[in-house]
């Protein structure tokens, strides 16, 4: 039998497939399926799916695997899995990544990081024979742990929430929104593969304990991380992150303000225009929300829909790159904008991705 070692990236992704986190994928995408979601956003079948799950291989392992009828996956000396090599295919990395991204240019971390890939994919069906216990796993749940969960909470309507970052008061008013209209809330922040510069997984998971501790009814709040890698990918990658929470059971998503964005790439509110087009075939609802910032004003944290004071000196935007830029210059984020508790929570953690992988 046909061996392929796997890295880290690539046995999440695995993972991710083999406990049905992708579904209706049931396995790596052969060629068709890559073009169609490159192109349509949509699978062969016609349902949605806006961004690719490929297996990337060099040129060497190509050749190698192309007469394969099985081949077994193995992630540090591990075997994990196997997959039937149904598809060996490359692409036009550029004009790929101008549809997929809305660019091709290699400043935009994104594509950045399709273009380091290999340049070769195999495509066909996965089995998960095994889960390799890493880092991040204590924190982790997986979609049939947490469909119980929320079937023995008695939750019938459950808002799931998507993060890259430690927890400011922003997300935590959009938080509270989608708590008034659902009976609970999933926070899933990412904590796979991230740029350099993103806030570390550990004090993502701190950052939320202290929150959820604190200020958040603990009954109404399950955690737990998501280990894939981020695209950055904006409004296709929100439409993928909802299909994730879909089949983490989730009823309800929350996309607000240039979700999945990264260095002004895309529109405040595209992931909001994108989300739309898919209207009653995502298998969950959409909560779009406006962008929250502080109002000194209004003396809280609003939101362009509840407060005439946004473009004065009294708004005051809160978001993710703002709170990395205030901690790496070692000042502490006011408490309007993050939570003393959680800047307390961060105290020595590494606070920033270092190294890419």
């Amino acid at each position: 039998m046909t061996e392929l070692v796997v890295n880290r990236r690539q046995y999440l992704e695995l993972e991710k497939l083999g406990l049905g986190a992708f579904r209706p994928l049931s396995g790596f995408m052969n060629e068709d399926e890559f073009r169609h979601v490159v192109t349509h956003l949509r699978l062969p079948s016609g349902e949605p799916f806006p961004l690719p799950v490929v297996l990337d291989i060099n040129a060497k392992d190509s050749a190698r695997l192309r007469n394969s009828s099985n081949v077994t996956l193995v992630f540090e000396g591990v075997e994990v899995g196997s997959l039937d090599p149904q598809s060996i295919f490359t692409c036009d990395k550029q004009a790929a990544a101008r549809q997929i991204y809305g660019t091709a240019d290699a400043k935009h971390p994104g594509v950045e990081f399709f273009y380091r890939g290999n340049d070769y994919f195999v495509g066909g069906p996965v089995m998960l024979r095994r889960r390799v216990k890493i880092d991040l796993s204590d924190y982790e749940l997986t979609p049939e742990e947490t469909r119980a969960e929320f079937a023995r909470r008695g939750w019938r309507t459950i808002a799931g929430f998507q993060t890259r970052n430690v927890p400011h008061r922003a997300h935590e008013y959009l938080q509270r929104m989608a708590m008034e209209l659902t009976d609970g809330l999933f926070i899933q922040p990412l904590i796979g593969r991230k740029k350099v510069g993103d806030f570390h997984w550990e004090a993502i998971v701190a950052g939320y304990r202290a929150l959820m501790q604190n200020f958040l009814p603990r009954e109404r709040v399950v955690f737990g991380v998501l280990t894939t890698m981020m695209r950055y990918a904006g409004p296709r990658e929100a439409v993928f992150h909802a299909i994730i929470r879909r089949n983490y059971g989730c009823t309800h998503f929350i996309v607000g303000r240039d979700h999945a964005g990264v260095g002004g790439w895309y529109g405040r509110y595209d992931a909001h225009d994108l989300t739309r087009r898919f209207e009653g075939e995502l298998g969950i609802s959409v909560l779009r929300f406006y962008g929250p910032y502080y109002c000194s004003i209004c003396d809280g944290i609003v939101t362009e829909k509840s407060c005439p004071h946004r473009g004065t000196d009294a708004a005051h935007e809160i978001n993710g790159s703002d709170m990395r830029r205030i901690l790496t210059n070692g000042a502490i984020p006011k408490p309007h904008l993050m939570r003393p508790e959680v800047v307390a929570a961060l105290a020595g953690l590494p606070l920033f991705i270092e190294e890419d992988e």
